[in-house]
């Protein structure tokens, strides 16, 4: 697997040829969970259907005992993840931010999985 790295504010990395990419390492995985966590459902033009459904399932009143399910399955459906080893969530309403923890077993090895919201 082959995935394009980021920097610390999130944007892709260029002008490094190859460095700019991780390479079957872990992770290349997590990145990509990340990104895939990060996707809306309808937001990818070339497939409406793919995301995660933050408007319909995720965002709102009383999803805790939903949204973590769909994460779970978001992070599971990965290419490349074979399964979650821990998994934690926290929602801070003042700031109206979801922090996700997890460490996932990738065909290249544990990867931790770090990402707000």
């Amino acid at each position: 697997m082959r995935y394009r790295k980021e920097d610390g504010n999130g944007d892709y990395v260029f002008g490094h040829q190859l460095a700019d990419f991780y390479q079957d390492v872990p992770e290349a995985v997590a990145q990509a969970v990340k990104t895939r966590l990060g996707l809306f459902t309808g937001e990818w033009y070339l497939d409406t259907t793919d995301g995660t459904p933050w408007r319909t399932e995720v965002l709102g009143k009383y999803t805790k005992e939903t949204y973590d399910a769909i994460i779970k399955d978001r992070i599971l459906g990965t290419p490349g993840v074979q399964e979650i080893v821990s998994y934690s969530s926290s929602f801070d309403g003042d700031s109206r931010v979801l922090n996700v923890s997890a460490t996932i077993t990738t065909v290249y090895g544990p990867a931790p999985i770090a990402t707000t919201l």
